[in-house]
């Protein structure tokens, strides 16, 4: 039969960086493309360990359906440690258990928003949230992202055009895709701001834990004091992200609301990949696994860093991410990174364009995103250096 779309799913498209690990699947495709943590980190043995004996000695709270919120002793401990690493510690917030990070900022945004209402976001974005927006029919302004975050005299100058604007949405921490952070001062600015005009901050911190250099900065949400910032967070980078296991830490009226929402979307996250993160945690040294990860990802960006710069265009320009996943490129005005991608499938090397990162997705952008995390140094070498011949022989021309 022919289906006529509702108007909030007719034009929406599917993810470009989703269709681009579909190429990544190729062993002869070097992809600098997604954001998968490194798999040789993934904790396979130990988790193989735990799952084996939570299914032998607990087969009911295994496999069997559990509360919506979560389970009960994986949400005191996430408490715990957001209070030891984060000083986020209100009595008047609660925490729910996500089926991913991207779960409780859909969640959020399915409580709050109505058709038309603004929601202002960095530009570039996390494409999952924009999406997420999108699929409400909410209007999207973009402030463009600086080195240290956005302008805050900027976001009080949206807030005020858009009267409707409920939801400023950011990822401070090596933002992706710029891998940039916002300087504290920047975010001390940011909540106060919105704190006086009564928008709500979701803080999205995935790639928090994953600081390899330089000084940690406080989270938005240890500033809170108003009950107006959703923190979103994830064991998807961290542990595993296979196992789909999220976190949100808001105030407790949206929790509840928030609550009711997932049990119309997936009733609760599943009890396994729960307790898996749980005894993980429990058994084993999670900071001391975290700083495995942090020591590769340290290695692998400078690797790419040094990589690009002995191989790119003068005139091409990148962020120095202090943590995280990603490098963001700018080549400069006249430009179409989207052109440039498709050049570079030919030589098997895939990359993802800017445009899929900003509010405009089919305007052309002259920037572009790369990652680090998942291929070997010789892979990541070869990819830059291919890139980067390519690149050369687009600014001649």
């Amino acid at each position: 039969m022919d289906f006529v779309f509702s108007d909030k799913m007719a034009k929406m498209k599917g993810s470009a960086i989703r269709e681009i690990f579909k190429l990544a699947g190729d062993p002869n495709v070097i992809s600098l493309a997604g954001g998968n943590p490194a798999p040789e980190l993934f904790p396979n043995k130990e988790l193989a360990k735990i799952a084996s004996e939570l299914l032998v000695n607990e087969p009911v709270l295994s496999l069997q359906y559990g509360v919506t919120e979560g389970y009960a002793p994986l949400r005191e401990l996430t408490k715990e440690r957001l209070a030891k690493k984060e000083g986020i510690s209100s009595p008047d917030d609660d925490i729910l258990i996500t089926t991913g990070g991207q779960q409780g900022i859909e969640l959020i945004a399915k409580c709050i928003l109505n058709e038309g209402d603004t929601v202002i976001v960095e530009e570039p974005s996390f494409i999952g949230a924009l999406n997420a927006f999108r699929s409400f029919n909410a209007h999207l302004a973009g402030i463009p992202l600086e080195d240290d975050g956005i302008d805050p005299q900027i976001l009080e100058k949206t807030i005020l055009e858009n009267k409707n604007a409920k939801i400023l949405y950011i990822i401070p921490t090596f933002q992706n895709p710029a891998g940039t952070t916002t300087s504290l001062e920047k975010r001390m600015a940011i909540y106060d701001i919105c704190a006086k005009h009564g928008v709500l901050i979701i803080e999205d911190n995935p790639y928090g834990e994953l600081r390899f250099d330089g000084e940690h900065v406080a989270t938005i949400k240890s500033m809170d004091k108003e009950g107006i910032v959703a923190y979103c967070g994830s064991f998807s980078k961290i542990i595993a992200p296979g196992l789909r296991v999220g976190f949100c830490c808001a105030p407790k009226a949206l929790i509840g609301k928030m609550t009711v929402a997932k049990q119309i979307g997936d009733v609760h996250t599943s009890m396994l990949p729960q307790l898996l993160v749980y005894e993980f945690q429990k058994r084993y040294d999670l900071d001391s696994y975290i700083q495995k990860n942090r020591d590769l990802y340290r290695h692998k960006c400078h690797l790419m860093l040094d990589t690009i710069d002995s191989c790119f265009p003068e005139s091409v320009s990148h962020t120095r991410p202090q943590g995280g996943l990603f490098v963001w490129c700018d080549m400069g005005e006249g430009y179409d990174t989207s052109l440039i991608a498709k050049e570079c499938v030919k030589k098997n090397v895939v990359f993802v364009p800017g445009s899929t990162f900003m509010v405009d997705m089919d305007k052309p952008c002259h920037y572009f995103r790369l990652n680090y995390s998942t291929m070997s140094d010789e892979k990541i070498i070869k990819g830059v250096e291919i890139l980067g011949s390519t690149l050369k022989e687009i600014v001649k021309k």
